[in-house]
Formats: structure tokens, C-alpha cells, sequence
């Protein structure tokens, strides 16, 4: 994995400009978090990358399947509440029009639909974790 140097510093320069603590960058395979801590009198700035999917030799790409985009900007939960069952698991069977996640947005829940009938292969977001628009949330096969 190559780091794009230029990258991180425009989102460094955003964190000042913007006088931000803390501003968080992905897409399908890179995530960036870029956070600064102030004490008395420095100002620190530290940038965390973190690749969202690592692959084990020998597993298998499951980007082929149907990738599944998030309808808008929000908050992703993979159950209806706290500690309930999740709304999808890897292996799982889905019928189209299931519900697969909600995004959360505005105190607004919005239910994800399958798009058709399939089998999940890959959850590409955590529990609790901001989603952009058209950002790959699930693929199926």
C-alpha cells in the first residue's frame, strides 16, 4: 500500500483551516484519520491509515458480487437497537426488498432495501461508523 503524502497534508491543512480536532477520510480500500491534540501551548497533529479490508492469502475477492451503496450521508447500524440480532451476516440468505442496514440520519432511520435475491458476502462498514453517499455497504452474490 502506497501512502499519499499529498493526501494527508490537504487533510491536515482542513484540520487547521477549519480549527478541527479531528477529520476522517475513506473509500472502498483506504481509511484516514487525521485527529489533533492540544496541550498548553503545542498543537500535535497525528494521522492514523488504516486499509478498511485486508486480504489473507488464499481468501477470496468478493468485489465481484452486487455492491450495495449507502442512499445517503449518515450513520450505519446493522440492527434495529442495542444488542438486538443484526439485520445482515456474512453467509446470510437475502430476499429482494430486505432489510440489510439502516443509515442513520438527522435522528431519521432509513432502512437500506436489498436491491434482489442473494447471499451476503461482505458487511464493508462497522457498527456505529459514518457512511458517505454511494459508499459500498454490502456486497451480495
Amino acid at each position: 500500500m502506497k501512502i499519499d503524502k499529498k493526501l494527508i497534508k490537504e487533510l491536515t491543512d482542513y484540520l487547521n483551516e477549519f480549527d478541527l480536532t479531528e477529520l476522517e477520510y475513506g473509500n472502498n480500500d483506504l481509511k484516514i484519520k487525521v485527529s489533533k491534540s492540544t496541550s498548553s501551548s503545542n498543537q500535535v497533529a497525528t494521522t492514523k491509515i488504516n486499509p478498511v479490508s485486508e486480504k489473507k492469502s488464499g481468501e477470496k475477492n468478493f468485489n465481484t458480487g452486487t455492491k450495495v451503496p449507502s442512499p445517503i450521508i449518515g450513520t450505519v447500524y446493522l440492527s434495529p437497537e442495542p444488542g438486538a440480532k443484526k439485520f445482515s451476516e456474512i453467509g446470510k440468505k437475502i430476499k429482494k426488498g430486505d432489510t440489510l442496514l439502516i443509515v442513520e440520519a438527522m435522528k431519521t432511520m432509513n432502512h437500506v432495501p436489498s436491491p434482489s435475491d442473494g447471499v451476503i458476502k461482505e458487511i464493508c462498514v462497522e457498527d456505529g461508523s459514518p457512511v458517505e453517499f454511494g459508499q459500498t455497504v454490502i456486497i451480495l452474490e
